[in-house]
C-alpha cells in the first residue's frame, strides 16, 4: 500500500529527529575524527616518502656497484693494452695503444668521481630519511594519543549510537528511494544537518526567510511535497502559535 504524502513526512521527521540525536552525539567528537583523517594522511605521505628515499638509495648503490665494474673492466683492458705494447712493431702501433690506455685510464677516473658522488648522495639522503623517520615517529605518537581520546569518548555513547543507527535503517525503509536520496543529500548539504523542517512564526525553521500564508496553507495540507524556495528543505508542517489573549482587568 503507497504512503500518503503526510504519512512520507511523517517519516522524514522521525528520520531527521534520530539523525539530529546522531549529530548530537557525534558532535561531542568535535574535530577528533577530522584531525585522526588527517593525521593518518600525512603518516601515510611521510612512509610514502621514506620508501622514495630507500629507492633512491638502493639506486645510488647499484650506480656503485655498476662504476665499480666499469673500473675493474678498465684495469683489464690497460693491462692488456700494456701486454700487447711489449710487442709493437713500431711507434704508431705503440701510440695507438697508449691512447687506449689513456682512455681507460680517463674512464676509471669517472668512475671513481661518480662513486664519490653517489656516497655523498646515499649519506645525504640517509640524512633525509633520518630526518623524516624521527618526525613519522613523532606523528604515530600523535595519532595514538588522538586515537585514543576518540575511543574513549566512542565508547561512552557507543550503545546509544548504535541504537540509534539501527532505529535509523528501520525508518529508511518507509521513505521511497528518490525521497531518501534528496533527503541524504540536504543533510549533507547544511552544517547542522536539517533537510525537514517546519514553518515557525511564518518563516523556514532552516534558513528563516518568510514563508507565504498560501504556501503555509498548502504545507498544512500534506497534499504534496513541499520545499522552501529559498534553501530547499522539505517542509513537514507549520506550527501554529496560539497567543494567549491578554485578561481583561
Amino acid at each position: 500500500m503507497e504512503s500518503t504524502t503526510a504519512q512520507k513526512l511523517e517519516a522524514l521527521m522521525k528520520l531527521q529527529t534520530i539523525d539530529s540525536k546522531l549529530g548530537e552525539i557525534r558532535k561531542v567528537r568535535g574535530d577528533l575524527p577530522e584531525e585522526v583523517r588527517d593525521l593518518e594522511d600525512e603518516i601515510a605521505g611521510y612512509e610514502t616518502r621514506i620508501n622514495k628515499f630507500k629507492s633512491e638509495l638502493s639506486q645510488f648503490e647499484e650506480d656503485i656497484s655498476n662504476n665499480k665494474n666499469s673500473i675493474k673492466e678498465a684495469e683489464k683492458l690497460i693491462k692488456k693494452y700494456q701486454d700487447q705494447q711489449m710487442n709493437v712493431r713500431n711507434n704508431r702501433e705503440y701510440d695507438a695503444i697508449s691512447k687506449e690506455v689513456e682512455l681507460q685510464q680517463l674512464e676509471i677516473q669517472v668512475s671513481e668521481k661518480r662513486i664519490k658522488e653517489a656516497h655523498a648522495r646515499i649519506d645525504k639522503k640517509k640524512d633525509e630519511i633520518t630526518a623524516t623517520e624521527s618526525i613519522l615517529n613523532e606523528r604515530k605518537k600523535d595519532l595514538d594519543s588522538k586515537k585514543g581520546e576518540l575511543q574513549l569518548i566512542i565508547s561512552e555513547s557507543e550503545e546509544e549510537e548504535n541504537k540509534l543507527i539501527s532505529e535509523r535503517d528501520k525508518q529508511s525503509k518507509f521513505i521511497e528511494d528518490r525521497l531518501l536520496r534528496s533527503y541524504n543529500k540536504l543533510t549533507t548539504n547544511y552544517t547542522n544537518g536539517l533537510a525537514v523542517v517546519t514553518v515557525k512564526r511564518g518563516a523556514c525553521g532552516g534558513c528563516f526567510n518568510i514563508v507565504p500564508p498560501q504556501r503555509q496553507a498548502d504545507i498544512r495540507d500534506k497534499k504534496k511535497i513541499i520545499v522552501c524556495e529559498h534553501c530547499g528543505r522539505i517542509f513537514a508542517d507549520v506550527d501554529d502559535i496560539v497567543v494567549p489573549e491578554k485578561v481583561k482587568k
